[in-house]
């Protein structure tokens, strides 16, 4: 799993086997901006998880921008 960029935001995936936790860091203009947490099963975590925290996280931030 690499970077993903998407309205600006570069998310980066970070997580543990061993704890089952991941981190979605996440950058605008080269800077760090926020962190989410979240736990996962298995050997990595679900892309599709992956996908839904960005896309709610740049539909929260987007929306009401005209």
């Amino acid at each position: 799993m690499g970077a993903i960029e998407h309205e600006g935001y570069i998310f980066e995936i970070e997580y543990s086997v061993l704890l089952q936790k991941g981190a979605l860091h996440i950058y605008r203009d080269g800077e760090l901006i926020e962190e989410i947490e979240f736990a996962f099963c298995g050997e990595k975590p679900d892309e599709q998880q992956i996908e839904a925290l960005v896309s709610e996280y740049v539909e929260q931030k987007t929306s009401g921008r005209c």
